[in-house]
């Protein structure tokens, strides 16, 4: 059924690894339109893309040099998000004003899943309005958005604390801790 609702560029909410989050196929203009619209998140801040595997991202990985590769192969599957260059790989409306694009392999098995079943990366963003707090638990979701989404996960979020950290590849920088 989530498949489905992706294919028809729909908004999908799933668990992570810390909260619950927003999906939709990240070359779908309309798909990611929506979700920023129910976040009420203006596009030039970019989005996360999130796979349930470094291979899946291979496309945007391509070139980085070794070290980098073994920093992103260590930190992988969990809650670390990479900021790395997009060079044009995706659509403005996923990585917004930047010339890098945020990505992450998740460990949390329903993101893995559906990221499997989808065959690629998702856009991946916390399931609340700008703002508010990111819900733990699936009724919060309900709350925030009613039947405005196309599909919500079984599931539950992991045990992680808060939401991935996002760091730049190429300076190490923190971005969120």
């Amino acid at each position: 059924m989530a498949v489905q609702a992706l294919q028809r560029e729909g908004v999908v909410a799933c668990p992570t690894e810390a909260v619950w989050g927003l999906s939709c196929d990240p070359q779908s203009e309309r798909a990611v339109g929506r979700v920023l619209e129910l976040k009420q998140r203006p596009v030039e801040k970019g989005l996360i893309l999130v796979a349930a595997s470094e291979s899946q991202l291979a496309f945007l990985l391509e070139g980085l040099p070794g070290e980098q590769r073994q920093t992103l192969s260590a930190s992988w599957p969990g809650p670390n998000t990479w900021l790395v260059p997009h060079h044009g790989r995706v659509p403005p409306w996923v990585h917004g004003r930047f010339d890098t694009v945020a990505v992450r392999v998740s460990g949390h098995p329903g993101v893995q899943a559906l990221c499997r079943a989808w065959g690629g990366p998702l856009v991946s963003t916390s399931a609340n309005p700008a703002g508010a707090q990111p819900p733990r638990q699936r009724f919060q979701v309900r709350r925030y958005f009613g039947d405005s989404l196309d599909y919500i996960l079984p599931g539950a979020v992991g045990r992680s604390g808060r939401p991935s950290q996002i760091r730049d590849l190429a300076s190490g920088k923190t971005f969120r801790a």
